[in-house]
């Protein structure tokens, strides 16, 4: 019935892969958990191996890393069963009947159902406030906000999917692996007229990056955004960030708000690294950003 897939990069995953199988097993399903390692560096020394020892349990290690698209490519591969319930290694379930829950909103019209994400209510050190600020506004969205975005709105952290639609609309291992792979993923999905379930079915969102991190990866994205756009894989109205940076260089204005965003970037740097973090400001960072590339 479900195959529950879980890629994994420098984590420790065992007792979420504990929980989800105490979950499977008291519903009484066929189902099967897959753990896919993507050559993670071996400092982590996370003992996941002992994942083996589980009941229709399993995980792996690639000797290469693939990258976030063909990873989890490669794991919808090996799965048996027709529903595909795809988990990032640094989720974990709310509530104890999760996997009950997914199982129960499977229908004939259900091909993909999203669950949503939370983040927890205790606010983290200074230096991981960006992201758990960006994550709590933008990201853990209920679902009435959700259903107003279908598609944008949905993430591919904590979805179910038909292994046959999955076949159709798997992840571009074309693509750098840079990030912006799941907006890409939901842009197919809508292209392909593939309907979407939103439900009340959260994780948390255990991985919270540091500010130097979060601007790292945020910087990589947007260059990841630039490929796709420049490749036309994804229309300039689809991400509202990319409609902003067209309208600015539409009208002639690209020069401009990259030469400010040069002059003003401590300052920002200063806001968006604060106690106070401004998503505003976060948002005028990352425009002025991607028209320096």
């Amino acid at each position: 019935m479900l195959s529950i897939l879980i890629p994994t990069y420098n984590y420790y995953i065992f007792d979420l892969v504990t929980e989800l199988k105490n979950q499977c097993d008291i519903l009484g399903i066929d189902y099967e958990i897959i753990c896919q390692d993507d050559n993670s560096n071996p400092a982590s020394k996370f003992d996941n191996n002992k994942i083996n020892t589980l009941d229709y349990c399993s995980f792996s290690s690639n000797a290469v890393n693939l990258g976030r698209a063909k990873n989890r490519n490669s794991l919808a591969q090996k799965a048996t069963f027709p529903y595909l319930l795809f988990l990032d290694a640094d989720t974990f379930p709310i509530h104890e009947n999760f996997i009950s829950t997914y199982v129960s909103a499977i229908d004939d019209s259900s091909k993909i159902v999203y669950g949503g994400i939370r983040y927890q209510d205790e606010k983290p050190a200074k230096q991981k406030l960006l992201r758990w600020v960006y994550g709590n506004q933008r990201e853990a969205l209920s679902v009435i906000q959700r259903n107003k975005n279908k598609y944008l709105s949905f993430l591919t952290l904590n979805f179910l999917i038909h292994k046959d639609v999955f076949a159709s609309v798997s992840f571009n291992e074309t693509i750098p692996n840079l990030r912006h792979e799941d907006t890409l993923f939901s842009f197919e999905i809508m292209k392909n007229n593939i309907p979407i379930k939103h439900i009340e079915n959260p994780v948390f969102h255990y991985g919270l990056d540091e500010f130097e991190v979060t601007i790292k990866k945020e910087q990589e994205s947007l260059m990841a955004l630039k490929n796709l756009l420049e490749k036309e894989l994804l229309p300039p109205d689809y991400v509202k960030i990319s409609k902003v940076y067209f309208t600015i260089k539409k009208i002639g204005m690209k020069w401009l708000v990259a030469n400010v965003f040069k002059m003003s970037q401590s300052l920002l740097h200063r806001n968006i690294s604060s106690a106070n973090p401004s998503l505003f400001l976060f948002d005028v960072y990352r425009i002025g950003y991607l028209c320096t590339l």
